[in-house]
This record gives structure tokens, sequence and C-alpha cells, in this order.
């Protein structure tokens, strides 16, 4: 008997489960499918996906893939719905184990990138600060942190996590990655590989640990994590998966353990930024003069002032950088956007 009906209950699928019971306080259910797959749904939105024992995983590897972090970024969410639906209905073998987690259901359900607080602030421990305490949305970040760790704890092959994102604003370049700071690390030649294999052609390296998922993942696990961002911000129903065919056919082809596809011709080289500046909000009469409607990736040339509050200002020095994710409206100490420059 298929897991599926029992797994989702009386849901379509693992997104309308998700959303049906976005608030929900479930119980761990392990069913088990037909082929050996166990299946452990950890809490509303994360599975917990094994092979059966005995099958090889040639990749040697195990994934965390996660989305919905912002509720309103719906495409990747609609994306790891299909992947999921098409193993429960058999059309290809799991080789490696997942970690698949929709990361804040109340948000998705509201259409809005966060309640109460920044999903994707809240990692590396920030869940713990005073100003959150008793927020669900700080309760979830410590519950994905664990449900992560105990993953790596049961799978100490080569981990790696995808984060994916779609931006509130329109980009010069639509689909990036950023690769979280961990002292001495360099991006690994196949993590390239699979950027470009899902259509991804930009990178942006940061230059200091943060409290994102990805950022946690990276430091506290080890794992080569990524925040990949995808497109633009739109409703269930109304995204273009057309677009996200690259990232869904690039994971499917990790999920099932197949080698890397050979370069497409138009997907052959991976443009490489690297982070210069981090503009936060210091709330001292803090001024951002950038455009509330400008696209990522605009370019400034030197001489240009940034940002400047009472005490000080940024401006552009030397060679031209551009600006990533200009967002004024955020909290004071929280991030306002980033400054970069190619390498």
């Amino acid at each position: 008997m298929s897991a599926y009906p029992d797994l989702f209950e009386s849901s379509s699928d693992w997104l309308s489960h998700t959303l049906t019971n976005a608030t929900a306080d479930l119980p761990e259910f392990k069913p088990t499918l037909t082929d050996g797959t166990r299946i452990s749904r950890k809490s509303v939105g994360v599975l917990h996906l094994t092979p059966p024992a005995g099958r090889a995983n040639p990749n040697q590897e195990a994934l965390i893939v996660s989305a919905g972090i912002h509720g309103n970024e719906t495409a990747p969410v609609e994306v790891l719905n299909a992947l999921v639906s098409e193993l429960l209905k058999g059309e290809w073998l799991l080789a490696c184990p997942l970690l698949l987690i929709l990361g804040n259901p109340p948000a998705m359900v509201a259409g809005e990138r966060f309640l109460d607080a920044n999903l994707n602030r809240l990692f590396n421990g920030a869940h713990g600060k005073h100003e959150y305490a008793d927020l669900p949305e700080a309760a979830r970040a410590q519950f994905l942190e664990e449900a992560c760790r105990q993953f790596a704890m049961a799978h100490p092959q080569a981990l790696s996590h995808y984060d994916l994102h779609t931006a509130i604003r329109p980009s010069r370049r639509e689909k990036f990655a950023l690769y979280p700071f961990v002292e001495g690390r360099q991006v690994p030649e196949g993590q390239c590989d699979f950027l470009l294999e899902a259509e991804v052609e930009t990178l942006l390296l940061q230059h200091k640990a943060g409290t994102t998922f990805s950022s946690f993942s990276s430091s506290a696990l080890g794992a080569e994590s990524f925040t990949v961002e995808l497109g633009k911000v739109r409703p269930f129903g109304e995204n273009d998966l057309q677009r996200f065919e690259g990232i869904k056919k690039a994971l499917r082809r990790r999920f099932c353990g197949k080698p890397c596809s050979a370069k497409q011709a138009q997907f052959d080289h991976l443009t490489v930024f690297e982070v210069v500046h981090e503009i936060l909000n210091t709330g001292k009469n803090f001024r951002f003069h950038i455009p509330d409607d400008v696209a990522n990736f605009t370019e400034y040339p030197p001489g240009t002032v940034i940002w400047e509050d009472d005490d000080t200002y940024y401006q552009v020095e030397r060679s031209p950088q551009a600006i990533v994710f200009p967002n004024r409206d955020v909290p004071v100490g929280q991030r306002v956007g980033l400054m970069i420059k190619s390498r």
C-alpha cells in the first residue's frame, strides 16, 4: 500500500497538507513506501526521507533542501512539492538521504514574507534573543536547527544544503546564489557545476557569518550551503514554473544519485562577486539613498554615497559596486542591503 494517503491524510499533496495544518502540532509519522524508502514526517512541512538499506548512493551524499523560509516566495515551494509527488508516485527512486523543509507555513498561508519576525534572520542561535521570546517564528527556527543537526548526525556523508528563495525585487541577474562565509573555505568545483546545471549563473561570496539558514548549516554543520535566488516573488498559482525547470531537474538528478550532466552552452560560466559591505539600519537617523524600485545588481560608480546616519556614511570607493537585496523597511540592526563587486 502506498504511504501517500496516510502521509498527507485527506490532503492531495505535501503542500496542501502543509497549508491546511500550518499551525497544527502534529505528531511524527513514519510510513514506508512500497520500495522500502522510509519517510518521517517530523512536523508540518518537514520530511526526512531515507532510501532502503542496500540501495546505492553513488554520489555519497545527503541533502537538505528548504523553501518557503519566506512565506510569499512560492515558486521553490511548488518545485519541491512536485518532486515529492513524483517520488511518492514511483516515477523515480531515491538514492540519497533527504531532509525537505517548507520553512514558514503560517506565512505561506497568509501570503506574507513573515508574520512576526523574519525567519531567515533567526538562525545560528539568534532565535534565543530576548526580543524574539515567545514568537512562533523563533520556535520554528530552533526546531529547524535541531532537525538539521539530527539529520547531519544520522547521515555523515558529504552534506549539502540548498535554501531556495525568490527575490522581492526584479534583478538584472535573475538567478543567483550566495555562499556563506566560513574561514578558509573555497567553493568546490562540483557545487559550481550544480549551480550551472540549475541555470544559476551568478555566485556571491559572503564576507562574514550571519543568521540566515544557510549560514547556520554551513558554520554549525559543516555543510556546503547556498542561499539560491531563483526569480521574482509571486503568489501561489501565478508562477511560470517553466522558468524553474533548471533547479527542478538538477535536484531530481541529485535525489536519484545520477552524475552531473555536461554543461549547456548557455550555462557554462559562473560569474562571481564578493560582498564588500553589509548595510545595516543603524537607527541613528539612518538614511538610505537607494530608490525603492531599484533592481538587484544595479551598479553605482565611485563617489556614490549609499547610506548615512548621524555619525558616518558609506561611499563607493575606487571601483564600481552593485547592490543586492535593498530593503529600507527593516528593524534597527537588520540588513538593508549588500554591496558587492566582481572578482
